[in-house]
C-alpha cells in the first residue's frame, strides 16, 4: 500500500488526487457542481452534489492511476471551510442545503451580537470576529429557521458538521462524527486556547452541544471507508481545512513563514508557532495545524473574491470564455487608464470585515473596455493581498519572512504573480507542486500511516518552480496602492 488518496472538496468543484509514496501526483479527477443563490447575498450547496462529486472523482482518480484500492494506504481530506451542514443522525439526510462560507444571511445576527458587546469575548476565545463568514451563526440560522430543528437537536437526533465532517460521516457510513482542530477553529464556537467546544458561546447562540463532532489532530484516525465504496475499507488518516492544508503542503512549518492560496478566494497565513498572536488589525488568530496534541497557531487574512473575479469576467460579463484569456487581455489594456475594481461581491473580508459592502469600479472612461476590466480584476487580487500582508507584518513584527509562497489555480497566471510581486515589493515563490492543498492533506494522511517523513524532513522536499521579483518602481507602486485605498474607502461609504 504505497499510495495516498487526497480528497479536495472545494467551493466550486470536488477533486481527487492520487499521490504515490514520494508524494508525486499519479492521477487527478475533478468535477464542478452547481452554486445556488436563493436570495441576494445567500449562497448554498446541495449536500448531494458535494457527496456525489467526491465519491465520483475518488473512483475516477483510482481508475485513471490504474491501481486498486488495496494499493491505497490512506485517505486525506481537505475542504472548503466554514460551510455548514446539519443532518439526521439516523438517515444521514441533511435538513437543509449547505450554507456556504460566502453566505451573508446572518449579517444582522452578527451585528446584534456586536451591539450587545459579545465580540471581545468571542474573539479572545476563538480568534475570530463576529462575521457571517463563520459557521456559528449559520448553525443558529438553521436551528431557527428549519421547523423543529432545535428541538430535534436537543434530543440528539441531529448532527452538525463542516464539509469534512459530513464527508467523514458519508465515507464511514455514519460510524464516525468527527472533525479536526483546523476546521473546528473556524466555527466561532471552538476555544482555540483550551482545545474544546465553548459551552458559553454555544449557549449564547442557543446551539445544543449534542450537535457537535469530536475534535481530533490533523493526522489522526478518522475511521475507515465503507467497503462497498472502493472495494475495501481504506483508513481516513488526515484532515485539514483547505488553507491549513495548503500551509502544510507549502512546508510553512517555521514561525514567520507565509503562504497565500488563490482559489475562489484568497487566504494568507503566517505561522506564529506556539504563540496565539492577537491581531490589532482585524486579522484572525487561528490554528495552523495540530500534530501529536501540539497546536501551532497562525495569523490569517481572508479575501472573499480572488479567482472568483475571473469567473465573473467569464460568467457575468462574458468578456472571456476561459480564464487563461485574462492574461493577454490585461497585457493589451491602455496603460494611461487607471481603472480600479473593488470585487466586494459578497462583502469585504480582512482587514475591513464589511459584509454590507458590494463591488464597485472606479476610473472608467469612454474608452474603457474588456482589457481594462481584465487588468483591474487581476490587480485587485494583488491589492487585497498587500492589505493582508501589511496587517500581518504590523501584528507579527519584523520576524515575518519577506518571501511569500503562493499556490492555487490563479498562480498559473504569470501576469498576476508578477503584479503581486510588484505591488508587494517582495519576492513571490511559486513551487513546482502547486496542488499544495491536496498535497498537505495527503502528507498528513501519509504521516499518520507511517509512509511520509516528519515535518523537518518533508520541508526539505519543497521545490521552487519560479521566483517573481519586483520590477515596478517604488513611486508607481505607492501611487497605485494609494489609489486602491481611496477606492476601498469610497466603496465602504456607499
Amino acid at each position: 500500500m504505497t499510495h495516498i488518496l487526497a480528497i479536495d472538496q472545494g467551493t466550486t468543484s470536488s477533486r481527487a488526487i492520487l499521490f504515490d509514496a514520494s508524494l508525486k501526483v499519479r492521477a487527478i479527477a475533478q468535477e464542478e457542481f452547481p452554486q445556488h443563490y436563493p436570495a441576494s447575498g445567500w449562497v448554498e450547496h446541495d449536500p448531494a452534489d458535494l457527496w456525489s462529486t467526491v465519491a465520483g472523482t475518488a473512483r475516477a482518480a483510482i481508475e485513471k492511476a490504474g491501481i486498486r484500492a488495496t494499493d491505497i494506504a490512506a485517505i486525506g481530506i481537505t475542504n472548503q471551510r466554514e460551510t455548514t451542514l446539519i443532518w439526521d443522525r439516523t438517515t444521514g439526510e441533511p435538513i437543509h442545503r449547505a450554507i456556504v462560507w460566502q453566505d451573508r444571511r446572518t449579517a444582522d445576527t452578527c451585528a446584534a451580537l456586536k451591539a450587545a458587546g459579545h465580540e471581545p469575548m468571542i474573539t479572545a476565545r476563538t480568534g475570530l470576529l463576529l462575521d457571517p463568514y463563520f459557521s456559528g451563526t449559520k448553525i443558529k440560522w438553521l436551528l431557527d429557521n428549519v421547523p423543529g430543528a432545535r428541538d430535534r437537536a436537543r434530543k440528539g437526533e441531529l448532527a452538525f458538521g463542516t464539509v469534512d465532517t459530513f464527508l467523514i460521516w458519508k465515507l464511514t457510513g455514519g460510524r464516525v462524527h468527527a472533525t479536526d482542530a483546523t476546521n473546528a477553529a473556524r466555527t466561532l464556537i471552538y476555544n482555540i486556547a483550551t482545545g474544546d467546544w465553548d459551552a458559553e458561546i454555544c449557549a449564547l447562540l442557543d446551539i445544543p452541544m449534542s450537535l457537535l463532532p469530536e475534535v481530533k489532530d490533523c493526522a489522526a484516525d478518522f475511521g475507515a471507508t465503507r467497503p462497498d465504496l472502493f472495494g475495501r475499507e481504506i483508513p481516513i488518516l488526515g484532515v485539514a481545512g483547505d488553507q491549513q492544508a495548503a500551509t502544510v503542503g507549502q512546508a510553512c512549518f517555521a514561525p514567520g513563514m507565509m503562504k497565500s492560496t488563490y482559489g475562489t478566494g484568497c487566504f494568507a497565513l503566517l505561522n506564529t508557532g506556539a504563540d496565539m498572536v492577537p491581531s490589532q488589525n482585524r486579522l484572525l488568530t487561528t490554528i495552523a495545524y495540530r500534530l501529536d496534541g501540539k497546536t501551532t497557531y497562525a495569523l490569517e487574512g481572508s479575501i472573499f473574491i480572488a479567482g472568483a473575479v475571473v469567473q465573473w469576467l467569464r460568467d457575468g460579463l462574458k468578456i472571456i470564455r476561459e480564464a487563461r484569456e485574462t492574461h493577454p487581455l490585461a497585457d493589451a489594456a491602455d496603460p494611461a487608464q487607471d481603472v480600479v475594481l473593488v470585487p466586494a461581491f459578497t462583502g469585504l473580508g480582512a482587514p475591513y470585515w464589511r459584509p454590507d459592502c458590494r463591488g464597485a469600479v472606479f476610473g472608467l472612461t469612454r474608452n474603457s473596455g474588456p482589457a481594462e476590466l481584465a487588468r483591474a480584476a487581476l490587480e485587485s487580487v494583488g491589492y487585497q493581498t498587500r492589505d493582508l500582508l501589511e496587517a500581518m507584518r504590523s501584528d507579527w513584527g519584523a520576524a515575518a519572512e519577506g518571501i511569500l509562497r503562493v499556490d492555487g489555480g490563479m498562480t498559473a497566471s504569470d501576469w498576476a504573480m508578477q503584479f503581486l510581486s510588484d505591488i508587494l515589493g517582495a519576492p513571490v515563490d511559486r513551487p513546482v507542486v502547486t496542488e499544495t492543498t491536496a498535497l498537505g492533506a495527503a502528507y498528513l494522511a501519509g504521516l499518520k500511516a507511517g509512509i511520509c517523513p516528519a515535518p523537518d524532513e518533508f520541508q526539505k522536499t519543497w521545490a521552487l518552480e519560479r521566483r517573481f521579483t519586483p520590477t515596478m518602481d517604488a513611486t508607481t507602486r505607492d501611487a497605485k496602492y494609494a489609489r486602491w485605498g481611496r477606492a476601498v474607502a469610497a466603496t465602504m461609504t456607499v
